[in-house]
C-alpha cells in the first residue's frame, strides 16, 4: 500500500521560508514522478511543482516560480518543497502526490497517490 506523508507546514510570516517534506514509501520512488499540489478554503486543488522520475526538468507554477524549489532524494524516499519569500496567498493545504506517469504532471488527474496534505499558514 502506497502511504504518501508530508510534513514541515506551519505558520509564518510573510517573506519568511518553510521546507516541506514527503516521505513515500508502499511505492518504487526512483520509478515515480512526484508533484506538490495545494488547496486554499473554497478553492480547488492547484498545482505548484512536479518533479519527474529522472529528477531532471522540473515544473513549477507560475506564481511560484522564483520562490520554490522542488527536489527529491532517492536514498531517503522523500521529495521536498523549499519554499521561499511566502506569501500570505500561498496560504493552503500542501498535498504531496506520485505518478508513474510522466507527462502532464501539472494536472492533478495524473497522480493516483495522494498524502493526507499538511497546513501551511503565511500571516501578513
Amino acid at each position: 500500500q502506497v502511504h504518501l506523508v508530508e510534513s514541515g507546514g506551519g505558520l509564518v510570516q510573510a517573506g519568511g521560508s518553510l521546507r516541506l517534506s514527503c516521505a513515500a514509501s508502499g511505492l518504487a520512488f526512483s520509478a515515480n514522478s512526484m508533484g506538490w499540489f495545494r488547496q486554499a478554503p473554497g478553492k480547488e486543488r492547484e498545482f505548484v511543482a512536479a518533479i519527474p522520475r529522472s529528477g531532471v526538468t522540473t515544473r513549477y507554477a507560475d506564481s511560484v516560480k522564483g520562490r520554490f524549489t522542488i527536489s527529491r532524494d532517492t536514498a531517503k524516499n522523500t521529495v521536498y518543497l523549499q519554499m521561499n519569500n511566502l506569501k500570505p496567498e500561498d496560504t493552503a493545504v500542501y498535498y504531496c502526490a506520485a505518478t508513474g506517469n510522466t507527462i502532464n504532471l501539472h494536472i492533478t488527474e495524473q497522480y493516483p497517490n495522494w498524502g493526507q496534505g499538511t497546513q501551511v499558514t503565511v500571516s501578513s
